[in-house]
Formats: C-alpha cells, sequence, structure tokens
C-alpha cells in the first residue's frame, strides 16, 4: 500500500467525527482507494454508494482544508459518480 493512502487514512480517520451513515470510496489516481463508511476509514476498492476520484496533489488539499471539495467539483479537480447527497454528507461532516 502507498504511503499517500496510508497518510489518507489517517487524516480522514482524524477528521472524523462520529458515525458516517453512508459509504464513500475515495479514489486517489495512480495510488489507490480509500472507503470511508459505518466502520470507519480504511484502505480499500469496495463498492460505494459514491466513488470521488482526484489525483494526489488535489486530495490532498482537500484534505489540508486548503481547498473546499465543491470547489474541487466545480472545476473539475475532483469528479463524483453516483449519490451526490451521500458526498455531501461526507463533506458536511469533513468540514
Amino acid at each position: 500500500m502507498s504511503d499517500v493512502i496510508n497518510k489518507a487514512v489517517e487524516a480522514l480517520a482524524g477528521k472524523m467525527d462520529g458515525g458516517f451513515d453512508g459509504s464513500v470510496k475515495f479514489v486517489i489516481e495512480g495510488e489507490g482507494a480509500i472507503m470511508v463508511d459505518g466502520d470507519g476509514v480504511r484502505a480499500g476498492d469496495d463498492e460505494a454508494e459514491c466513488t470521488m476520484t482526484a489525483d494526489t496533489e488535489t486530495f490532498e488539499a482537500i484534505l489540508s482544508g486548503d481547498l473546499n471539495p465543491t470547489s474541487a467539483f466545480m472545476t473539475g479537480k475532483l469528479s463524483v459518480d453516483g449519490d451526490m447527497g451521500t458526498a455531501m454528507k461526507l463533506g458536511s461532516v469533513l468540514s
């Protein structure tokens, strides 16, 4: 597993304040995938209600708070496939 994925799992887990009742997969291009669901945050490539895809730089900027996920989506840096409501729920949990 890549260092980027390991660090992202740690960072996301630290931002999760309580439970999340959906399932989202973050795909970091060239690195792998991260699952966020009711069980927490982990490296994995399972089925999810929503899949978000970005490059490493965009994902790290979102995690650090330097880039708003909505802005990333609107500018084409973040793609969302699946249930947009679930994506928005996760965005509010991480903010």
